[in-house]
């Protein structure tokens, strides 16, 4: 009995070398496919990146788009339309404003091209963290799908364990039951 209990429990040594293994396969595993999407994932500055016109565009989008620039623009016209009108004598543009109206042209031709060189931009920036989010939740996935299989592995190994323990504690159950009547008959024998 002491050799049979002796491989039995260099058998489950075996079994929990086995499963370790197994655990370390798999961590292997989910590090390698970690530092792939890693390797991916863009973690330069793209301010950094951009060139001069680029940065001069998000600036003339960024003021073109504030109360700062609606207030003082039309400060700037009710100070053009007032001298024009009431302070000069002899108005360099007069009532209908057609200078006005030019210069106003002129300025929506030159900001409108210039936003959207920004807003082209900012898509872009929108687009790589998009891709990056999407890489992100790709790699939370498998990482989650790691730890299901290492919580189903545990699960299966711990079963096993235990079915193989209670199977030894049934066979030594069954043996000292054995002992136990040979005692008692000995002991009826005896009497």
């Amino acid at each position: 009995m002491k050799k049979n209990t002796l491989e039995y429990v260099h058998h489950l040594m075996d079994t929990e070398n086995q499963y370790v293994q197994k655990l370390n396969d798999i961590v292997k595993e989910s590090l390698a496919e970690e530092s792939l999407l890693t390797h991916q994932l863009k973690e330069e500055d793209t301010d950094s990146k951009a060139t001069f016109g680029e940065r001069v565009a998000d600036k003339v989008a960024q003021f073109g788009g504030s109360w700062t620039f609606i207030l003082s623009f039309t400060g700037v016209l009710v100070v053009w339309i007032v001298v024009n009108t009431v302070i000069l004598t002899k108005a360099f543009d007069p009532y209908p404003y057609i200078l006005l109206n030019l210069l106003l042209s002129c300025l929506a031709a030159l900001q409108a091209p210039v936003i959207m060189m920004s807003q082209n931009r900012k898509e872009a920036k929108d687009r790589e963290r998009a891709e990056d989010d999407y890489l992100i939740n790709l790699k939370a996935e498998i990482e989650i799908r790691h730890l299901h299989r290492k919580i189903d592995l545990s699960l299966v190994e711990q079963y096993e364990h235990l079915c193989d323990i209670q199977q030894k504690q049934l066979e030594m159950l069954v043996d000292l039951e054995k002992k136990i009547d040979g005692l008692l008959q000995r002991e009826k024998k005896a009497k």
